[in-house]
This record gives structure tokens, C-alpha cells and sequence, in this order.
């Protein structure tokens, strides 16, 4: 099964992925930890995704791409897999349907949350590490979740428009407990 996990900052993609890939047991694909599993293991595509995220800069798509291609054919993913937080947008969704040439997604399936939701879930994992000594994500807090939450939107919007007409998204409502999401989302593919 072949699967793109969307949604906002804070939805929890990262914890569905997990859960459906231990329950589908196909590898979750997380971009960033593609990327520093790369650099870290010295490979042609991250030698130059390091020098470009030294600089501070963001990974161009022909590299991410790249990357993915790579990583979707290894063995473990020939059963299929789940991305996680690729594409983000329609030039990165038409890339990846070249890379999968004659091979379909199964389903793309979108974690839609309000925004005051998410803004209390961000600022209640930064409490949470605040109080148990843990190191809070520079990013969890409500101004940077307002401008993840626009980026996300201004380029999310086109990317479902895009799989819908295809009659590939489901959506699918993260604002329950994470069961309940696991439960919908496996109710979505099966």
C-alpha cells in the first residue's frame, strides 16, 4: 500500500505514520529523517543536501525527490509505504508520480484539525517539555505556528485540490484521540 500522509503542523502525521506502519508494516518515509539519515551516511544526495542545509537554506524538490526515489526503492518499500510529509506541493506531487512511473498512490489521506486546536496542542506539547525538563521545538509556539499554518495552507489547498480530482484523498478528522484518528484512517484504506 502506497500512502501520503498530509496536514498542518501539529496534526500529528508523524504519529499516525508510525502507528500505520507498524500496523501495515511498511516503513514510514519522513523526509527530514530521510534527509539527515543521508548526511549522516555520507550518500551522493547528502553530501549535497548538507552543504545546502549548512547554509541554512531549504533542500531544493530535485534533490528531495531524488532522495525519495532512492529510498521508496529499497526492499522494504516494495511492499509499499507511507510518506510523511512529502509532497507539499503540486510540482513535488508531479514529481513523485514520475518516480513511481506505472505504480499508484493508494490513497492520500489528509489529518484536518482546526487551527485553535492545533495552536492548543502546539503550546500544550511545549508546556508538557517545559515541565518534564525536555527541550521545547523552536517552533512551538503561536507565532510560529501562524506562519507554518499559512505556508501550509497556501500550499497544501492546490496539493489535496490535486489528489481529490484524482479521487485519492480521504480526510480524515485528527482532532480526536489518537486512537480514534488510527482507527478512521485504517477505516479510510480498508
Amino acid at each position: 500500500m502506497r500512502l501520503v500522509l498530509l496536514g498542518p503542523p501539529g496534526a500529528g502525521k508523524g504519529t499516525q505514520a508510525s502507528k500505520l506502519s507498524q500496523l501495515l508494516t511498511i516503513p514510514q518515509l519522513s523526509t527530514g529523517d530521510m534527509l539527515r539519515a543521508a548526511v549522516s551516511e555520507g550518500t551522493a544526495i547528502g553530501q549535497q543536501a548538507a552543504e545546502i542545509m549548512q547554509r541554512g537554506e531549504l533542500v531544493p524538490d530535485q534533490l528531495v525527490v531524488g532522495l525519495i526515489a532512492e529510498r521508496i526503492g529499497r526492499s522494504d518499500a516494495a511492499r509499499g509505504f507511507i510518506l510523511d510529509g512529502f509532497p507539499r506541493t503540486v510540482a513535488q506531487a508531479e514529481s513523485l508520480d514520475e518516480v513511481l512511473e506505472n505504480q499508484e498512490l493508494d490513497w492520500v489521506l489528509e489529518l484536518k484539525v482546526d487551527e485553535q486546536y492545533l495552536l492548543n496542542r502546539i503550546l500544550g506539547r511545549a508546556m508538557q517539555a517545559r515541565e518534564s525538563g525536555a527541550v521545547v521545538r523552536a517552533d512551538d509556539n503561536e507565532g510560529a505556528l501562524s506562519v507554518r499554518l499559512t505556508a501550509y495552507t497556501d500550499q497544501t489547498k492546490p496539493l489535496t485540490d490535486y489528489y481529490a480530482a484524482r479521487g485519492l484523498l480521504k480526510t480524515i478528522d485528527a482532532s480526536q484521540t489518537v486512537d480514534r484518528v488510527t482507527a478512521a484512517l485504517v477505516g479510510a484504506i480498508g
